[in-house]
């Protein structure tokens, strides 16, 4: 048998057969992780996760039907304020840093804790964590959360489809309910999303695509979901979440950056690493951002990347009723991802409400209920605009109310999803939509072509 010998401060530990692990994450990468690298490793035990950014994921277990034979009991979810307390409860090794979007600040800090604790700090990279796929792979990934990336993917999954090919989208992973069902998802109708009990961020992800006519994948366990694509896919689009590295390994990376946030494609983990990957870079919302912050962006993707294509394009936005805006005391609901821990104070919504004329932007925050009002309290940079949290069928409830209570003319909802097909509203409202728009050449259509000739 082979030991390990471990380290904390104040000198070694007893000899161990097993290299004692924590992962750090928030129900995605951390997951991933532990499935393509530490699952079947027998010289490893991971002894917790840790989570965080997501409320409520930290009250249950990774199960021992995904967890393998090494992990007959499963493996316990703490909050990651736990971390210390584990580390020295259980002797830790090494504890693995795993989710997004982020600054790197923020990611030192971490490792100085857990280092200050006695154990090891990693970061895991794409060759230890990128499945390869039979078929070729288009990841879009992204600087940060809201950058764009959604609207990248149903362009090129379109312009794929049109030149004859069979796409298949995987979406970064949402898993927020019953683990040992969501292993690996497949949503084609509507009525596979009411099946699987979506929130309204899976909803947000998963809908637009569905709507085009394009099957999608999510899940827990992403080489199941990798094998399962493969059979009705000539070409897999990764569609990222936050700005994470792909989990397969692609043959066109593309990455989209956000001029409304200068400096943040080198500010955040792992946003940077992703700008330097890329093949194509997206410059995005150029239509809305200033040309100084347009600058910034250009002049650090050609100092990190200069190898990159770069794009440029907008995020052209049109509501469907005007009328109920222009004028009007209005309550801007935008996008949660985006301006919670994505740090924008705005979105499409708060745009299209002053480009229309709104006589108002109703402040929510006094209106807030339940976790609405943690939510407001977590991200102090948040104004008067109302993000649409929804993480299950309880914040969803709360978020409706907040709506219904808070006193407005009419509600502008600037999510990728229509909120009035799932909550029910007790005043009029319009939907604020946006697609990508390529305003330079080369384009997205003539690159695809280049790579991948029409079918």
């Amino acid at each position: 048998m082979k030991y390990c010998l471990q380290y904390r401060s104040g000198g070694p530990l007893a000899l161990r057969s097993k290299i004692q692990v924590i992962i750090m994450g928030a129900a995605g990468r951390d997951f991933h992780n532990f499935n393509v690298y530490y699952r079947n490793r027998s010289e490893y035990e991971v002894v917790a996760f840790t989570a965080t950014q997501i409320p409520g994921i930290e009250k249950r277990a990774y199960p021992p039907e995904l967890a393998g034979p090494n992990y007959p009991n499963g493996i316990p979810i703490y909050p990651e304020r736990d971390l210390p307390t584990l580390i020295k409860k259980h002797r830790i090794a090494e504890v693995v840093f795993a989710y997004s979007d982020v600054p790197h600040e923020y990611v030192m800090h971490q490792a100085s804790a857990v280092l200050a604790n006695g154990a090891d700090f990693r970061l895991m990279g794409p060759f230890a964590t990128m499945l390869k796929a039979k078929t070729p792979v288009i990841s879009i990934c992204a600087v940060r959360t809201g950058s764009g990336k959604s609207q990248t993917s149903r362009r090129v999954a379109g312009l794929l489809r049109k030149k004859g090919f069979r796409v298949v989208v995987v979406r970064h992973p949402m898993p927020y309910g019953d683990l040992t069902r969501q292993v690996c998802q497949r949503f084609g109708s509507q009525e596979d999303l009411d099946r699987h009990e979506c929130t309204i961020e899976e909803r947000e992800e998963y809908e637009p695509h569905i709507n085009k006519g394009i099957v999608v994948f999510a899940g827990v366990d992403y080489e199941i979901i990798l094998r399962e694509a493969e059979k009705e896919a000539d070409i897999i689009v990764w569609d990222g979440g936050n700005n994470d590295l792909p989990f397969y390994k692609p043959d066109l990376h593309i990455v989209v950056a956000d001029p409304h946030r200068p400096g943040h494609e080198v500010a955040y983990h792992p946003g940077e690493t992703n700008l330097r990957m890329a093949d194509v870079i997206v410059i995005n919302k150029m239509d809305t951002a200033d040309p100084a912050n347009i600058t910034t962006v250009k002049e650090n993707v050609k100092r990190l990347n200069p190898k990159a294509i770069l794009i440029e394009a907008a995020s052209p936005i049109t509501v469907d009723k005007p009328e109920l805006i222009e004028n009007k005391r209005v309550l801007v609901v935008e996008d949660g991802p985006t301006i919670t821990h994505g740090n924008m104070p705005y979105g499409a919504g708060i745009i299209a409400a002053k480009q229309l004329g709104a006589k108002e932007i109703v402040d929510p925050r006094t209106h807030a209920v339940g976790s609405i009002v943690k939510t407001f309290e977590k991200y102090p940079h948040l104004g008067a605009v109302l993000p649409a949290v929804g993480y299950g069928k309880a914040q969803m409830k709360e978020l409706e109310e907040t709506i219904n209570e808070t006193p407005c003319d009419a509600v502008l909802i600037g999510t990728p999803i229509d909120l009035r097909q799932v909550l029910q509203l007790n005043k009029p409202a319009a939907r604020a939509y946006y697609e990508l728009e390529e305003l330079s050449k080369p384009s997205l259509e003539s690159i695809l072509e280049q790579r991948f000739p029409r079918k």
